[in-house]
């Protein structure tokens, strides 16, 4: 199981309202306690925080509000011993403009970076040299009034983009792998892993259709000369080769936000991505003709010997336990018991294990760069980044007492502690399932075949002898079969029980059977 942690969510240990590497250091118990294999950090590199650590301004570096290059040594050293593997955010379409190299690059056009980043002269009317458009609004160029180029830039204007058709770039970026790979770091999550490369001769995107997945779709463009280009595919190629000639092999993970056809073409053939983002999978209605049709395609799709990646949750897209199950408890353990049934990884996003709510921010307290532009009608990322609840008392344990966190924590009432001290809490049905996953082989490799159910129902064979049935609705169900003993159930009262050929679930409930 991977767990994704936002660093300046997860705990703050010196004090200063923002999260830190040593205040993950203080919770690794709680992570080998629930049973994580590896984690996943949000960015903690130096970063002027235009979009808080995805502009990154030194990739060699730990910003210093989140410590020192030295607590991230230790967090890998101490994460190795409860047998937890740590992999890094790894931005590579874009930098700050902060960053030494763009710095050097917008002195002049003739500076050796200038073509590190993506330069045009202006269109013939003076504007933007395309039609591009920033995932944050506008065209994707902003004009350089000291060089009289435009540069490109897929989101912030504070984000260039780097040019993947430079040999220099990319031997940069191995450098950077190389450097973590040798501090014992274990891999990569790779933003925006689709977007690095871009068309080499600047054409026009085509505008959308209806007809359009809207995987593939940006503010009306199908983005298709700004992004999804077949030579990243030549990038994440030679990473592999990078990463797999280190012992134990190194891990890459893709942000891969395309349609599950394309999804397929990032895991090469055997010889690109390990693991690739589903991005259908998280954006799909949490129905369970929605979910199993999309989990069918992604297993027709993907090439011979590919494991999937399954999630609900993440720092963009919100937490599962509203965006899924709209603060339903119920509804998330199944949606959690789904995730961690799948054949495939599972990706807990910090929270996840508590079923923890999007938190509640207001206008004046907005930090995201997007919710600060779009007020009110989008109100940005920031309530699914609010800090993690550690305990029920003021403060939530997030940061010392009396310190104002980054983002405001203001429900602690699901909370690790009281969880944990509670044997039918959603903590501890999580760290059960995880459990069972580990010891049961079925659930661990097992293929997956789909069983026919009622609407509204989603059931599945894992291997030899594992059934998993999920009841999405608010009927209560009788199913024939399966015959057998329930190893867990999303009401713990089912545990244990005999099926004897006939199985009854209430509404949003789900079961693990050990069939017979």
């Amino acid at each position: 199981m991977l767990y994704q942690i936002y660093p300046r969510s997860f705990a703050d240990a010196d004090g200063d309202g923002v999260g830190d590497l040593r205040g993950i250091i203080g919770h690794l118990d709680h992570l080998a306690w629930l049973g994580v294999d590896a984690v996943w950090l949000s960015p903690v590199t130096v970063s002027p925080n235009a979009d808080w650590g995805y502009d990154v301004a030194d990739y060699c570096a730990v910003d210093p509000s989140m410590g020192t290059l030295a607590d991230l040594d230790e967090l890998v050293r101490l994460a190795r011993g409860h047998g937890i593997r740590v992999l890094l955010d790894l931005v590579a379409n874009h930098t700050s403009d902060h960053h030494p190299w763009f710095v050097e690059a917008r002195s002049g056009r003739t500076s050796p970076r200038r073509d590190w980043y993506v330069w045009a002269d202006p269109g013939d009317d003076g504007g933007p040299p395309n039609n591009w458009v920033s995932s944050c609004g506008g065209p994707a160029w902003t004009l350089d009034g000291a060089t009289g180029q435009y540069y490109l830039h897929n989101h912030l204007p504070e984000q260039p983009d780097l040019n993947w058709w430079h040999d220099g770039v990319r031997g940069a970026f191995d450098d950077v792998l190389r450097f973590w790979l040798d501090r014992g770091v274990a891999g990569f999550r790779i933003d925006v892993c689709n977007l690095i490369v871009k068309d080499r001769l600047l054409r026009d995107n085509p505008p959308a259709t209806d007809e359009d997945p809207l995987d593939v779709q940006l503010l009306g463009q199908r983005a298709v000369f700004n992004g999804n280009r077949p030579e990243v595919h030549e990038v994440l190629r030679s990473w592999r080769l990078l990463v797999e000639a280190r012992r134990p092999p190194g891990v890459l993970v893709g942000e891969t936000p395309v349609p599950v056809e394309e999804l397929a073409s990032y895991y090469g053939d055997g010889d690109e991505l390990q693991l690739a983002f589903n991005f259908p999978f998280l954006s799909a209605p949490f129905e369970a003709g929605a979910l199993r049709e999309v989990v069918a395609a992604t297993e027709a799709a993907l090439p011979p010997g590919a494991w999937p990646a399954w999630t609900g949750s993440n720092h963009d897209m919100g937490r599962l336990a509203s965006r899924w199950a709209g603060g339903d408890e119920a509804r998330a353990r199944v949606a959690l018991m789904a995730l961690l049934c799948l054949r495939g990884t599972p990706v807990l996003y910090q929270g996840d294990e508590i079923a923890l709510l999007d938190g509640e921010v207001g206008r004046e307290e907005l930090r995201d760069p997007l919710g600060v532009r779009y007020w009110p009608a989008y109100a940005g990322r920031d309530a699914c980044r609010t800090p993690m609840p550690w305990h029920g008392g003021a403060g939530g344990g997030f940061a010392p007492a009396g310190v104002t966190p980054w983002l405001p924590l203001r429900d602690v009432r699901r909370n690790v502690v009281d969880q944990r001290a509670d044997r039918s809490s959603t903590l501890r049905f999580v760290r059960d399932l995880v459990a069972l996953r580990r010891r049961r082989a079925d659930l661990t490799g097992g293929a997956s075949t789909t069983l026919a159910a009622p609407d509204g129902v989603w059931a599945w064979r894992r291997g030899a002898d594992t059934v998993v049935v999920l009841n999405l609705s608010e009927a209560s169900v009788v199913l024939p079969g399966p015959r057998g003993r329930v190893l867990i159930g999303t009401d713990r009262g089912d545990d244990a029980s005999r099926l004897d050929g006939r199985l009854e679930l209430g509404p949003w409930r789900g079961v693990v059977v050990e069939a017979q």
